[in-house]
């Protein structure tokens, strides 16, 4: 099943909502260590509410145990710097949709090792999606191409 995973998330509500999102459809989340606050913070557990208890939270600690544990599986990465859009890709059922640290994004290196680019259009005239947003809509994408929908 398609799952998402966010690299050294720094806002505890935006990782809330994206572990809530998990937890609505039965899909994994993966953390790239270090995550930029504690899960027990007011502001996590204000938007994640009883939705913890339906979660599962996969956690590593750097980008490539990520890899090395999910041979398998294809990685997506999610990113304003990507050329080709979400709405061109065929998802498959085990991708995991990374995104990026909402205050820098993924280092370089990984935009480089990554095959698998993509972004969301939008207006020309902004920059960037809020992150738990993104994560909406390229899972929403993402299942309903498997079906899922």
């Amino acid at each position: 099943m398609i799952s998402i995973a966010l690299y050294k998330p720094d806002i505890p509500q935006n990782t809330a909502s994206v572990l809530r999102l998990c937890a609505c459809f039965g899909l994994k989340m993966h953390i790239i260590e270090p995550c930029g606050f504690n899960l027990n913070d007011s502001r996590f557990k204000r938007v994640i509410m009883d939705y913890i208890n339906q979660s599962s939270i996969i956690r590593y600690e750097n980008f490539d145990e990520l890899l090395i544990k999910n041979k398998k599986s294809r990685i997506i990465l999610m990113s304003t710097k990507a050329t080709k859009s979400l709405f061109k890709f065929k998802f498959k059922n085990s991708d995991i949709i990374l995104l990026g640290r909402e205050s820098k994004g993924v280092p370089e290196y990984i935009h480089r090792d990554i095959k698998n680019r993509l972004k969301i259009p939008i207006s020309p005239k902004t920059r960037s999606l809020n992150v738990a947003i993104a994560a909406s809509i390229s899972t929403a994408e993402a299942l309903r191409q498997i079906r899922k929908f």
